[in-house]
């Protein structure tokens, strides 16, 4: 094979790099799916619904394209025709924006625990109390931070764990008592306090920062601190676990937590509205 010419390597690279670079920028988009979020757009933009023609002019489209469209849409649950001819939107797309507030939520969330992990070297969590339950919203853990295994749900464990602590030491008297009268004080480990006037002695104490030294699993320790909106009126609760060794220097560590809880309590106002 001869020398090949720069003209040639030109010509190439014209055919071949250069038009699968000009590929990888210009993502595939399916007109199909544009089309129906266009439309979407135009029927959310009317409170009071609007006709098909309107929406057909309003979105651009053709009006049998529009009719097509709408029909789908209605068959999914993201479109209703009401009596009077007008569309609105359907219940699925409240559906999907509670969700979305969800993972509105996730988004914020977890850079700062994912920070915290790598910062401290432990498994970090977020905790919410919602309809007078506990859950956990999220965790970010790794290889070398394993999460504590969940062999108990944390909404049957509050007492055993220091995120469960931390959110029921927010709870006002009655709701905290209330609480308690619907969820046992199940012995976990040796160390769980299953005394109900302790653990609410233990509540009383708290002075900013739950811990749990065993009382879920053996040889893993928590710790937690609180998290709460601007009003007050969101409870939840930042924490972390570790071996149980590592457990005091947590504790001197702790404003890193408080940093973090801090960082997160500036979301939930964004997310939670």
């Amino acid at each position: 094979m001869g020398p090949v010419s720069p003209k040639a390597l030109t010509q190439r690279g014209q055919r071949g790099s250069l038009c699968v670079m000009d590929e990888t920028r210009r993502p595939t988009l399916i007109a199909s799916v544009q089309r129906a979020l266009h439309l979407m757009e135009a029927v959310a933009s009317h409170p009071n619904g609007a006709p098909a023609k309107q929406l057909a002019r309003e979105a651009g489209l053709p009006l049998a394209t529009t009719y097509h469209l709408l029909r789908t849409l209605a068959h999914e649950g993201y479109a209703m025709r009401l009596s009077d001819g007008v569309w609105v939107l359907g219940d699925r797309v409240q559906s999907l924006h509670g969700q979305s507030k969800t993972q509105q939520l996730l988004a914020r969330v977890r850079p700062a625990l994912a920070a915290l992990r790598d910062e401290l070297g432990v498994a970090a969590y977020f905790g919410l109390h919602e309809n007078d339950e506990i859950r956990i919203v999220d965790i970010a853990d790794g290889p070398r931070t394993p999460r504590v295994d969940l062999w108990v749900g944390f909404d049957d464990a509050a007492h055993a764990t220091a995120i469960g602590k931390c959110m029921l030491g927010q709870l006002d008297d009655e709701r905290r008592r209330d609480y308690l009268a619907r969820h046992p004080l199940v012995d976990l480990t040796p160390h769980t306090i299953t005394d109900r006037q302790q653990l609410l002695r233990t509540l009383a104490k708290s002075s900013g920062l739950s811990l749990d030294h065993e009382e879920y699993a053996i040889g893993t320790g928590c710790a937690a601190v609180p998290v709460t909106d601007a009003t007050g009126s969101v409870v939840g609760a930042l924490a972390i676990s570790c071996r149980t060794s590592k457990l005091p220097k947590i504790e001197a560590s702790v404003h890193r937590m408080q940093a973090t809880a801090a960082r997160i309590q500036r979301t939930l106002s964004l997310t939670l509205t």
